[in-house]
């Protein structure tokens, strides 16, 4: 089959939901995972197909490592191959850094379960079958809050500084056959942050973050799914790299 795959974790929605049809609409079989409801993952999935992608729908929790295996073994029975791995599942929990009373000790492994060890587990999981494809890649969705001390959370901040640290050091593992890169989104458009941040706060959030970026611009999951499919189906000779996604704010602030 010469059809190329793409795997693309917390694919059911916003970032993940706009990367995979990124690849389907570019000619690659995709796997939209999940973890938990499997409504909004079928929706992506017709979107997928509709642009000639074989889809394989699957249910895992990146943080369970038998999970990310067993996702693996499958797209390895279904196509024999897998050319792309976004790591874009995440989770957080909403609170001020100055509360420091508002993160314990579970707060913190619950949120690097998934942001850094469950993206080590898929990364483990899938690497014997991407180095079968020399020129693999793989993207690791981190965030600004890594470098910039602003996000929902002092763990969130954290965890994703630690992902930008292990996407340095297993590039220089994996290379030459494997490609590792991470993206860091600045404020991204998506029901999630606002849900989490409420509707009069993410408003507020929204317009001071427009304000104060060179673009004059939020970010659009599908910018970040430019991204991620360009370092994993192009950049042949750029590895190691954390990108910025934030309108220039982090570089260059207005504000």
């Amino acid at each position: 089959m010469n059809r190329k795959v793409a795997v693309v974790t917390g694919s059911s929605s916003g970032i993940g939901a706009a990367t995979v049809r990124r690849f389907a609409k570019n000619g690659y079989n995709v796997v939209i995972n999940f973890s938990r409801n499997a409504e909004p993952a079928r929706a992506v999935a017709d979107d997928c197909q509709a642009f000639g992608a074989e889809v394989l729908l699957y249910k895992a929790n990146v943080a369970d490592d038998a999970d990310c295996r067993a996702l693996a073994s499958a797209v390895e029975e279904k196509w024999g191959r897998c050319d792309a791995l976004v790591n874009n599942a995440g989770t957080t929990k909403f609170v001020a850094a100055a509360n420091l009373e508002g993160l314990n000790a579970q707060d913190f492994q619950d949120i690097y379960a998934v942001n850094v060890i469950g993206a080590y587990q898929m990364i483990r999981a899938f690497a014997p079958l991407m180095k079968r494809n020399p020129g693999a890649g793989i993207v690791n969705v981190s965030s600004v809050a890594s470098v910039s001390g602003i996000g929902s959370s002092v763990a969130y901040m954290a965890s994703k500084g630690a992902l930008n640290a292990m996407t340095f050091g297993l590039a220089r593992a994996l290379a030459p056959e494997v490609r590792i890169n991470a993206v860091g989104p600045g404020m991204v458009e998506t029901p999630w942050l606002q849900n989490g941040l409420g509707p009069e706060r993410y408003e507020a959030i929204r317009q001071t973050y427009i304000k104060s970026t060179p673009m004059s611009a939020t970010i659009a999951p599908e910018d970040v799914a430019d991204a991620c499919f360009w370092l994993c189906d192009g950049a042949r000779k750029t590895t190691g790299e954390f990108i910025l996604i934030d309108s220039g704010r982090t570089k260059f602030p207005l504000l």
